[in-house]
């Protein structure tokens, strides 16, 4: 309940007409209790500012809870008038008006609404009017028609689906157009047509909001025709309908509506005047209202086809799947063989992901249909959806060679290239397509995307800067942007477009996720740009933002809580002001010119040769830099500690070993890069625990190195070079760190199959039937245990046998999880908690088979222990005599060790998310102190973090990774006179410049 101070603060913002905060109130109020009142209140609220929108999604609320709210009846109406949807605003009066009639209500808005009633009513007729003036035939009007031959113009939209999280479209399904013979001559003349609709503008206020809102991305595939309807028998009618129907397609629906209304007047059941009235207001969006048509005609007629398919397709716009392909495929009992319907149920099934049921409609149809482009099209991103990428490029191909000038086509194609991680062809599709068209927004979007997704920061941004100069409000570009101006260290143009995306009014789910991130994006620019100038040691994200604040951020959740209990970051003038932030001017020195040209070279090993992982040219600078600053500080510290190795050995390598261990484990004056707790192996506590990387001029004797402050080099450098990825360390993203953080990687979602993931599909569907076998165990949802007793053993055979997802899931019954084991190198017999490998049903349209791995405070220790005692391993194995070696043989232990560390590392996934890449430059970074350099690439197919997740034990991991990895090594010692990272690149600001310097 709303307290008394509340209500006070409430009527006093009122009456001092402060809307916007007197609507926060109303937010805390409604988020303890739903009052119908108060929502009535907060639509008031709304009203005064003007957000209409807002208006009348509070007055829908009010009215499911009470539809004789009066009030809420008369504020709708009003919203929707001023929204230019006058006769939805009177419908709605005319509706408070019939309540208020038949109840004893409050007679003040009971007046108020027959007044409003009555003055809409009246605008209504003079509307109607001058309808009726401009519907009087002229020459052209007599002889109506739309072109048959046009099955899909050039300007037909069709929805680019993007892999990144970034990137998000606006599906819509083509419009065309069919004959409509005329009455009095048959003739064709075209007319022209209109791809007008009336878009609706949202902006949503919280995430739980976000998830109600309808998919209203479908729009209708064929405007309407004369030959669609059933017969009329008066030739007035006819003519009355022809012209309606014209109106229609012209795309003057609010004309075209008035003369169905006249016919309907004459006759209420007229299924032709219903259909014609129907598809007018489905161009309006006006969908409920549209489907209430198409559904009186089916009663009226329900032999009319044509009835059923556009009440499917309305159904389909608003996300009713389910109803939508019942018409659908009701509407083909009457046209069996009808492309167009074979085509609209087919992209009914690929927008709900139903791919099988699209690839099969929308193959038939293009039987039928050999020159359906738009057909093709979703053919080729349906096969895409399930992995069948060579019949995919076909269909893609097959749609442009149709039209060549098709841009939807080519951007198709484009993605499609991205998405299998071959830039070189999507490039130059996007060429293609902005040779027929230059202002293509959307081609400059997807190549904005694709250059950022390389590296090509400064590219991207003349590419997403061409977009925005065709649609200027246009949030992906914006959100893109602003990320490219961010890594590159041009601060005030990121602020300046983050606020740009802050201040936009949204339409869809996926666009209000990207003005979240905004938020915590610009926090984190503002962060950067106060350290710009300071040592990059000091650039410390895991130590100086709130957890609250990285929680949030990493999970993508509403930034309201985080606004009201967070402390917000410097502003960029006041950081200008105090002269923290001065321009960065990166001039290439010999030393420079000497560091970077190593770095890439050693970069370049870290790249993925698999289907989705594009060849990233920043990603790979910041891996060899990585790296090379992880040889030199860790040589360092071996090299301060062989002294005290040296004596160690002189009672035997074993006990050396062990005084080894006893030492590290008791030095609690170790400082850690993460500020102590979980993750650190000092004893400190976080309060004393520096959090910065160590000075130069504390790397003395005595001085040792936590495995932590090893991989958070790694760490500091990956969150520099992409911003907009969330990167931190697990254990820091809650003050608590109770419920713990789990990763979710899928390789199945639904029927589609993830393009970089799925290659491990089978290898983990085997490992999960291995552990359900050997544990006669799995987990619910629930975290419960389901056990697979003995009579259970003909359900263990079946799951042996199982050849799919499906089959499994049969067995169970339900959703469930296994764990893999992981074996302790630390504690013999000790088994660690692997992944989970997750099997959850997605409704009717398939599975959710991924890993899964939670962090909890529990894991966490386990895995510090473990990665603890791999990092003495290391530090042991590289003391003594082999000390300084250049002998590969004698160097194999060393190698083992880093491995095994590796292996816990990747099983561990301490990271939000980079994980993979830091696991591999901290590989890539010991091996080279060790004077040992990987010249190789990573093979084919192969991705080493998933080599260690699906391996139970360390020993099994080498074994899988030896064979390619130990040949590519190479002793390298010219690395020592490489120049010193951390002295060549003091400062954030100038890191920031070397990683986006080869732009230029």
């Amino acid at each position: 309940m709303a307290s008394g101070n509340e209500r006070r603060e409430l009527a006093k913002l009122c009456s001092a007409k402060d809307w916007s905060k007197a609507i926060r109130i109303l937010d805390n109020i409604l988020a303890e209790s739903c009052s119908i009142q108060d929502i009535c209140n907060r639509a008031f609220c709304y009203s005064q500012l003007e957000l209409h929108k807002h208006v009348v999604k509070d007055c829908d609320k009010a009215l499911q809870i009470d539809s004789n709210l009066l009030q809420a009846y008369i504020l709708k109406g009003h919203a929707l008038s001023a929204l230019g949807r006058k006769e939805e605003g009177l419908l709605v009066w005319e509706q408070g008006y019939e309540k208020a009639a038949n109840q004893s209500a409050d007679l003040k808005q009971f007046l108020e609404l027959e007044e409003l009633v009555a003055s809409g009513k009246q605008n209504k007729a003079m509307i109607c009017d001058q309808h009726v003036v401009d519907s009087l035939p002229s020459a052209s009007d007599l002889v109506s028609t739309v072109d048959s031959n046009s099955a899909s113009s050039s300007s037909d939209t069709i929805p680019l689906e993007t892999s990144s999280t970034i990137s998000s479209s606006s599906d819509v399904i083509p419009l065309d157009s069919s004959t409509i013979t005329s009455l009095s001559n048959g003739s064709p003349v075209s007319n022209k047509k209109s791809n007008e609709t009336n878009e609706t503008n949202w902006k949503p206020g919280s995430l739980s909001e976000m998830c109600n809102v309808l998919n209203d991305s479908v729009k209708f595939s064929r405007k309407v025709s004369f030959n669609d309807l059933p017969k009329s028998k008066s030739i007035s009618v006819d003519f009355r309908l022809s012209r309606g129907i014209s109106r229609v397609n012209e795309g003057k629906y609010d004309s075209a509506v008035s003369i169905f209304n006249e016919i309907l007047r004459d006759d209420p059941e007229s299924p032709e005047a219903l259909i014609g009235r129907g598809t007018a207001y489905a161009f309006q969006r006006k969908l409920d209202v549209a489907i209430s048509d198409f559904t009186k005609a089916i009663e009226a007629n329900p032999l009319a086809g044509e009835a059923w398919k556009r009440r499917g397709q309305a159904r389909a716009a608003l996300g009713e799947h389910m109803e939508a392909i019942q018409d659908l495929t009701k509407a083909l009992e009457f046209e069996p063989n009808s492309s167009d319907i074979l085509h609209e149920r087919g992209i009914v099934s690929f927008k709900f992901k139903d791919y099988n049921a699209a690839i099969e409609d929308l193959s038939s149809c293009v039987l039928h249909d050999k020159c359906n482009k738009s057909a093709y099209t979703y053919l080729g991103l349906a096969l895409s959806a399930l992995g069948k990428y060579s019949r995919a490029e076909e269909a893609y191909l097959k749609a442009i060679h149709i039209d060549e000038t098709f841009l939807e086509g080519w951007a198709h194609l484009a993605q499609f290239y991205q998405d299998l991680a071959n830039s070189d062809k999507a490039l130059q599709c996007l060429k293609q397509a902005l040779h027929f068209n230059g202002r293509f927004a959307k081609a400059y979007h997807l190549r904005g995307l694709l250059l950022h997704g390389m590296g090509q920061h400064r590219n991207a941004i003349n590419d997403l800067s061409a977009g925005l100069s065709v649609e200027s409000s246009n949030i992906e570009c914006l959100y893109l942007r602003a990320s490219c101006y961010h890594a590159i260290g041009e601060y005030r143009n990121a602020v300046k477009d983050y606020d740009a995306v802050l201040d936009l009014e949204l339409d869809s789910v996926e666009k209000f996720v990207l003005q979240c991130m905004a938020f915590y994006q610009k926090e984190i620019v503002l962060y950067t740009a106060s350290r710009a100038n300071s040592e990059f040691c000091w650039f410390d994200i895991d130590g100086d933002i709130d957890p609250i604040f990285k929680e949030y951020w990493c999970k993508r959740l509403h930034p309201k809580y985080v606004c009201e209990r967070v402390f917000r970051q410097t502003p960029l003038a006041e950081t200008l002001k105090k002269g923290r932030l001065r321009k960065q001017d990166f001039i290439i020195t010999k030393h420079k010119s000497i560091l970077l040209q190593a770095a890439d070279l050693v970069g370049q090993k870290i790249q993925y040769n698999c289907p989705g992982f594009l060849s990233n040219r920043r990603q790979h600078r910041m891996a060899g830099l990585a790296a090379i600053e992880i040889a030199q500080k860790v040589s360092k510290i071996w090299r301060s500690l062989q002294s005290d190795w040296r004596l160690s050995s002189k009672n035997g390598k074993q006990n050396g070993k062990k005084t080894r261990r006893k030492e590290k484990i008791s030095s609690s004056s170790v400082p850690s890069q993460n500020r102590g707790g979980a993750c650190s192996s000092s004893t400190g506590s976080p309060e004393t625990a520096s959090s910065h990387s160590f000075p130069e001029d504390r790397s003395g004797p005595g001085r040792s190195m936590s495995w932590q402050e090893v991989y958070s080099i790694g760490v500091k450098w990956r969150q520099i070079s992409e911003p907009c990825d969330p990167v931190v360390w697990v254990n820091k993203l809650s003050e608590e760190f109770n419920s713990g953080f789990g990763s979710h990687t899928p390789m199945l979602l639904g029927q589609a199959k993830v393009v970089r993931y799925y290659p491990n599909y089978q290898r983990a569907l085997d490992i999960l039937k291995s552990v359900m076998k050997e544990t006669m165990c799995v987990f619910n949802a629930e975290d419960k245990p389901i056990h697979l007793s003995k009579p259970d053993l003909q359900k263990v055979g079946t799951i042996i046998n199982a050849k799919s997802c499906s089959d499994i899931y049969g067995v169970i019954g339900e959703s469930f999880w296994v764990a893999t084991s992981c074996e302790s190198t630390a504690f013999d017999g000790k088994l660690l908690d692997g992944t989970r490998i997750t099997l959850q049903k997605m409704d009717t349209r398939g599975f959710d088979f991924a890993i899964r791995t939670p962090c909890t405070p529990s894991r966490w220790i386990q895995y510090e222990t473990e990665m603890t005692s791999s990092w003495e391993a290391i530090c042991n194995a590289y003391s003594g005599e082999i000390y300084g070696s250049t002998d590969l043989a004698a160097l194999e232990t060393v190698r083992d060790a880093i491995l095994r560390m590796a292996y816990y590392w990747y099983n561990f996934m301490p990271l939000s998310r980079g994980t993979a890449v830091v696991g591999y430059v901290v590989l890539l970074g010991l091996l080279l102190a060790a004077n040992m350099e990987v010249s190789g690439s990573i093979p084919q197919g192969v991705q080493v973090d998933w080599e260690a997740i699906l391996s139970s034990h360390p020993d099994a991991f080498l074994e899988s990774v030896k064979p390619w990895l130990y040949p590519s090594i190479k002793v390298n010692t010219s690395w020592k006179d490489l120049p010193d990272v951390s002295s060549t690149l003091p400062t954030t600001g100038s890191v920031v410049a070397a990683l986006s310097s080869y732009d230029d």
